[in-house]
């Protein structure tokens, strides 16, 4: 459905028949970290984001899910391999 609040005539996920889902009936203007995020949008109310109506909510644990200006750093000696799996794995490789 439309939006009828903050990003008028633009199709909404939380924009419902009862009027926006969003907790506060509204989505919330973004925060810090999320400048330079390609899902930032302008709104009535200032830049939002359209993936997510209370972007401060999405940073409390750390990095938002939605970020595309923030990447993850996975370091090698972090990720743990199970060794059982890794022989199967070899093995159903030669077969072919």
């Amino acid at each position: 459905m439309q939006c009828q609040t903050v990003l008028p005539g633009t199709e909404c996920t939380f924009w419902k028949k009862a009027g926006c889902s969003a907790e506060s009936g509204s989505c919330q203007v973004i925060v810090e970290e999320c400048q330079g995020c390609e899902r930032i949008v302008k709104g009535s109310i200032g830049d939002v984001c359209s993936a997510y109506p209370i972007p401060s909510k999405k940073w409390v644990t750390g990095l938002c899910n939605y970020a595309t200006h923030k990447k993850i750093d996975i370091k090698s000696e972090d990720v743990r391999i199970n060794p059982l799996k890794a022989a199967k794995r070899a093995a159903a490789g030669k077969k072919k």
